[in-house]
Formats: C-alpha cells, structure tokens, sequence
C-alpha cells in the first residue's frame, strides 16, 4: 500500500524552550491515518497536516468504547540522529488489544514504516534537550457510524506525534503509594492486558482519591480476590525483596509492558534473581514492616522507572529505602535510558534508527 503524502503549508511554531513543553499538550504538524471495511481491508493510506477529525455522532467508539492504543517515543542521539526503542514490540501489542476488543489487527511492518515516514517529515520537532523526547501515540478505533452492538466492520488507525519535556523536572524523586482497596482496575478474563481507554476510565475514581489524600497514584489489587498486586497507577510495578526482584505475574489482567519487559532482561544480564509470581498484599505488607522490602518502583514508557518512597498500607504509611531512590532503581534508569538516548551500547538490539 503506497501512503499519500500531503505536506502542511502553514508549518506551526515549534517551541523554543523544552522544559515548558509538558506531556501531550503540544502536536506536531503532520499525523497519519488509514481506513479499514470489511469488503476492502485497510486502505487510503495517508499523511496529512495535523487537524481534527470528523466522525458520525453514531461512531462505535463513541457509545462502545471500542478504541485501542500504544504508546512509544522517539529520541534525539547525541550524534543528532533519531531512534525507536522496541516499536515492533508496540505494534505486536496492539494486535493483541485488537484481538480482544474485536478489531481489525494491523500491519505491524507497514505501521512502522508508516511511522518513520512520519517521524522523517517532522523530524525537526524531536527535540534535543536533556530528557525530552517525541511521544508518539498510535491509536484506533471502531467507526461503525450506527449503534447497534456487533463486530466493528469499520476502523481508523491514526498516529500522532507529540515532544514532550522530561519527565522528571527536579530529578528522579521517590513518590507516595497507596494501596486501593475498593476500586478495581481490571479482572483475569476483562481486557486489563489490552492497552483499551476503558482501562484508563476506571482507574481515575481511585486516582483523584488518592491525590486529594496527598499521593502520586494508587497500587491497584486483582479485582476477584481483592489480594494481590497488579499494577501501580498506570505503570507494571517491581519490588525487591529479600535480594531478589519480585513483579506480578501477568495472568490475563496485567498490561504486559515493554519497559517491564526490558527491565527483566537487564536484571537477568546482571544476574539480579527475578521472580515473576502472584504477590500478595499481606505478603507486600510484611516485607515493608520487616525492612525485606528494599526498593519497590513502577515501570512504563512514560516515566521509564518511577521509584516509590513510600507505601500507605490499611491507612498506615511505610517509608521505603529511607525515602530514597534505591541502587538498582537508579541502575535500570540510569541503563535504560542510555540505550534510548544513544548514550549506552545497544546490547539487545532494542533501538532502531530513523
């Protein structure tokens, strides 16, 4: 399928200063789009400027919710080239969040392709400052434009670009936990390993109730047995216990991330023990009250490895590794982001270059 290029005439401003750009505020000039239908599979290939779209007030998505997405981002090397960090990974992914909402797979080969065509032509917006990078947000949704409840028989795939600032302003900096107890975010058999928007909608409840009690996110339990840990915010999460390194095991209500992919592949190079098992709360609970919890972090494209300083069990605060970063968490940052950066040795072959 060739893509259509039309080139935007009337080229935005980029910004000038990367520490004002904050995450997802700011779009670059062009985004692409493709169609699907049953009878013609996907089809009219395209980059356009970056606009609004027109959809029926009857689409799929917007009564059904029928919408999958990925997130990824491209970074500036020092040598002033621009690189992926594991985007097939990404697009493996959202077929498997297609399978489970019933919608149309994609092309993962022509997706990447269409990407870096994408990212080529807007290539000026990567920016270069310490930390910063382009978001890029691949997501598509179900435009059957009637309301009946059926198997979509009409898609569109869109990608847009987005640079975003450094996630971290004032350094890596530990945050506060709590461990939601009523809330669940997805249950084995739902789509909690589908990266769908309707995850993202019932988590909020629980998210602005912990920031009004004065934390940064909530550490979210299975929703049958209401006892072991799943994730924390919207990131896989990881604590070391005892030496070893223990994540919950992905059981079907589990985002399975490529950050938390990566992390278990670098521990392993180092010979950290990894543990991939159910872990309970009253299990977590004790390790914290006996000091065996010795770093606990969260992982995900957008943070990279988000430290946690302290976890609010039952309502009672527990300080972990003092409050700090803890050795191993800054290590996986610190290797991660070198590689994503071009500032480390790609050992994995995990990036790939523009």
């Amino acid at each position: 399928m060739e893509i259509r290029i039309e080139k935007n005439m009337n080229p935005k401003v980029k910004p000038a200063d990367a520490s004002k750009l904050g995450f997802g505020k700011v779009f670059t000039d062009h985004m692409f789009v493709m169609e699907f239908d049953r009878e013609n599979g996907w089809h009219d290939a395209r980059i356009v400027p970056y606009g609004n779209i027109s959809i029926s007030p009857a689409s799929t998505v917007l009564h059904y919710g029928a919408e999958i997405f990925e997130g990824m981002k491209a970074y500036r090397r020092p040598d002033g080239e621009i690189q992926l960090f594991r985007p097939m990974d990404n697009f493996d992914r959202m077929n498997d969040s297609a399978d489970r909402l019933c919608l149309p797979r994609i092309d993962g080969e022509f997706c990447l392709k269409a990407l870096k065509t994408l990212i080529d032509i807007d290539r000026d917006w990567v920016p270069s400052a310490e930390g910063a990078s382009l978001y890029i947000r691949p997501f598509l949704f179900g435009n059957d434009p009637f309301l009946g409840v059926h198997t979509v028989n009409n898609a569109t795939f869109i990608i847009i670009l987005s640079p975003s600032g450094s996630y971290y302003k004032e350094g890596v900096n530990p945050v506060r936990i709590m461990i939601e107890t009523e809330d669940v975010r997805a249950v084995r058999g739902g789509t909690g390993y589908a990266k769908c928007g309707g995850n993202y909608a019932a988590s909020m409840r629980a998210g602005e109730k912990a920031e009004k009690k004065g934390f940064a996110q909530v550490l979210w339990l299975d929703g049958v047995e209401r006892k072991y840990v799943e994730e924390v915010g919207s990131m896989n999460v990881m604590f070391k216990i005892n030496g070893t390194v223990v994540t919950p095991k992905l059981t079907g209500s589990v985002l399975p991330g490529i950050t938390r992919r990566s992390c278990i592949a670098l521990l392993e190079k180092w010979g950290v023990p990894v543990e991939e098992r159910l872990l309970s709360v009253d299990e977590l609970a004790e390790a914290v009250k006996t000091g065996a919890l010795e770093e606990a972090f969260g992982c995900g494209t957008a943070a990279v490895v988000s430290p946690i300083g302290e976890l609010s069990v039952d309502d009672v605060p527990y300080v972990v590794n003092g409050g700090n970063i803890g050795e191993l968490t800054q290590k996986l940052y610190d290797e991660l982001t070198g590689i994503q950066w071009g500032k480390k040795e790609d050992a994995f072959g995990w990036t790939e270059k523009i």
